[in-house]
């Protein structure tokens, strides 16, 4: 079993920035595939960015490619997203997900078995 607990989210004018953070407990989550998804109101769920277990592979969805980072620091089984330029379109609840499923499904929330329960961002115009 792993927890994971999201912080980070809050109010932001557009254009700034935030760096969420994921802290995982109980089983190691250092050999989990992690990802970043949001749902906006209204919307899906949605694959924001995901890491592979030893950080060297990484995936952006397009609306964040090239604005957001994802990182990890498995000696504190923490994984981040920086977001910067936000925009008001980002504005969503982000969820942190850990799975053992193969890179080749890093974007589909079925491959992941463990979800934290959220942290909202708002980004105001």
């Amino acid at each position: 079993q792993v927890q994971l607990v999201e912080s980070g989210g809050g109010l932001v004018q557009a254009g700034g920035s935030l760096r969420l953070s994921c802290a995982a407990s109980g089983r190691t989550a250092s050999r989990f595939v992690m990802g970043w998804f949001r749902q906006a109101p209204g919307k899906e769920r949605e694959s924001v960015a995901a890491i592979g277990w030893s950080g060297e592979v990484t995936y952006y969805a397009i609306p964040v490619k090239g604005r957001s980072t994802i990182s990890r620091d498995n000696t504190k089984n923490t994984v981040y997203l920086q977001m910067n330029s936000l925009k008001p379109e980002d504005t969503a609840v982000y969820y942190c997900a850990a799975g053992l499923g193969g890179w080749s499904e890093r974007a589909n929330e079925r491959a992941y078995t463990y979800w934290g329960q959220g942290t909202q961002v708002t980004v105001s115009s």
